[in-house]
């Protein structure tokens, strides 16, 4: 089976072909996911939340992240496969070169970090100089929420936006290879995802970015009350989680979700 790599997102990017990418955190549903159309997968700290029941990503630790990602790299032989460095784990450079090597060893293809401040845009540079692979974050960043006060829209001024926009082009500049964009509006995730050459993928975003990511509880509506408004519950539109899966990659490879609804404007 054809191993996806980034240059597979490049060329989907210039084709203006969208795609879908979802969490995972263990080996029956990263298989599951794979073989119903998701070639991209993301181990995220959203485990935290999740997996483990806490109210934030912040307990959760390397060790947590490298379990989790052998466990779906096992599943999902073939995926591109990211994998979240969690919170205060690359505050420092021997900690993020480390832990980072540690979850590429496991299999991760690319590690994911958040932030655009000038000590991440160095991190990145430094990370792709050591053969590294980076996906970046910026928007909602969950690492944050102490800083941010609570799960906020971001971007929504013009000082905001820009700085935002800034991190973006600057995060390309030093390296990163993919961007997650979280929780902003339509009209900046717009104007990032045309000026990067690199693929953008939005959650909270709109249907404007390269690609779309849901955590999987999301997407098979088994998080209650606490579902967010930027998504949707597949699983009701169908008879079991295949179908579940295969109606969300459908969805974002037309350009259906997100709709207007699951986004901000």
């Amino acid at each position: 089976m054809k191993i996806t790599t980034i240059s597979d997102l490049q060329k989907w990017k210039q084709k203006k072909q969208k795609f879908a990418a979802i969490t995972a955190y263990d080996a029956t549903f990263a298989k599951l996911f794979y073989e119903q159309g998701i070639h991209v997968i993301l181990v995220g700290d959203s485990l935290g939340m999740t997996i483990q029941g806490h109210n934030s990503t912040l307990p959760v630790t390397i060790k947590d992240m490298i379990y989790h990602t052998s466990c779906v790299r096992r599943g999902a032989p073939s995926c591109l496969l990211l994998a979240d460095l969690p919170f205060m784990s690359y505050a420092t450079d021997a900690e993020t070169f480390n832990n980072s090597a540690a979850l590429m060893q496991v299999g991760a293809n690319m590690i994911k970090l958040e932030g655009g401040d000038l000590w991440v845009i160095n991190t990145v540079k430094k990370l792709t100089q050591r053969s590294i692979p980076v996906c970046s974050h910026l928007g909602l960043t969950p690492q944050s929420i102490n800083i941010f006060g609570g799960y906020k829209i971001q971007g929504r001024d013009t000082i905001s936006s820009e700085k935002i926009l800034n991190s973006a082009l600057s995060l390309e500049s030093a390296g990163s290879q993919l961007l997650v964009l979280e929780c902003v509006s339509f009209d900046l995730a717009k104007r990032i995802t045309n000026a990067l050459t690199i693929p953008v993928i939005g959650i909270g975003a709109g249907n404007i970015t390269d690609g779309q990511i849901l955590v999987m509880q999301d997407v098979l509506g088994i998080t209650g009350e606490n579902t967010p408004s930027f998504a949707k519950n597949f699983f009701s539109t169908g008879e079991n989680i295949q179908d579940a899966i295969r109606h969300y990659v459908n969805d974002v490879e037309s350009s259906v979700f997100p709709s207007s609804e699951n986004t901000f404007y």
